[in-house]
């Protein structure tokens, strides 16, 4: 008889185990949607599914009658730039900090003491600052994420350079390689997939990030208008906008994954992940 922790489920039944607790959530939704609206039919802290599918048609499929715009997608496209443009500084910031800081010591004697350092000031803290140094325009909003996560990217990307085998090293030495060419040959190779992984890591906190920004000074995009419905205890459209925002993430994440698995097949096979993580 197998022992349950070498049991694999099948395709089709992994499928089937990863969508029950989204239906089991759904169901729950509903009995306490349906009982709620039954003791007070104009309850909006549970609206009925009716409500939703009423939401969603307004905000992404008719024109908004002030502005002209299908809101939803506009308020999508402009946090997707702005998140787009944050996480990409904020990847090649921490490749290029994080190989200097784990490949050449002298460089890594003054610059991880302060990585650390501002790794751990809480960027939420700091966000008044952004704003009185930035303005209340886009520079501000994406400098929070690039603040946020930029540090333990650095952090990161250093530890996995000095993860590498020093034998490695020593080998291109020994075949006359300069250190330029150790980084571009030994170091980088080997750090690119690790910093996809990282990238997807962060992107939670990211988000969280760009969220914020936006609630406090922004005219458009999702977190904008998560805040600015919430007075008029809009669940109708705050929780669609929750589940687009949790399924952009998701979308973005499963990308990224795609991309370091085309990209870099020896570092997954190397993990074991089989491409399921």
């Amino acid at each position: 008889m197998k022992k349950i922790i070498n049991l694999q489920p099948h395709n089709g039944t992994r499928w089937l185990l990863a969508l029950l607790p989204f239906l089991l959530l759904l169901l729950l939704y509903v009995a306490a949607s349906n009982a709620r609206l039954a003791d007070n039919p104009g309850d909006k802290l549970l609206p009925a599914m009716g409500s939703f599918a009423d939401a969603i048609q307004r905000m992404a499929f008719e024109p908004d009658k002030r502005s002209g715009d299908y809101l939803l997608w506009v308020d999508t496209g402009s946090s997707l730039i702005r998140l787009g443009l944050g996480v990409g500084i904020s990847a090649l910031a921490g490749l290029a900090f994080g190989i200097l800081n784990g490949a050449i010591p002298f460089a890594r004697a003054p610059l991880s003491p302060l990585v650390t350092f501002l790794s751990l000031i809480p960027p939420m803290a700091i966000l008044p600052i952004l704003f009185i140094i930035f303005g209340m325009d886009e520079l501000a909003k994406v400098m929070l994420i690039i603040i946020g996560i930029t540090p333990a990217l650095i952090r990161d990307m250093q530890q996995r350079v000095l993860e590498i085998p020093a034998e490695q090293l020593i080998k291109a030495q020994t075949l006359g390689a300069s250190s330029w060419q150790i980084i571009l040959r030994v170091v980088l190779p080997q750090i690119l997939p690790r910093l996809l992984a990282s990238v997807r890591l962060a992107l939670g906190s990211a988000w969280l990030f760009l969220i914020a920004a936006e609630a406090i000074a922004s005219t458009d995009g999702l977190g904008y208008r998560i805040f600015l419905v919430r007075r008029y205890l809009a669940m109708d459209v705050i929780l669609p906008y929750v589940i687009w925002i949790t399924l952009l993430a998701f979308f973005i994440d499963y990308g990224l994954k795609k991309i370091s698995q085309w990209s870099f097949p020896w570092f997954h096979s190397q993990t074991g992940d089989g491409g399921k993580s």
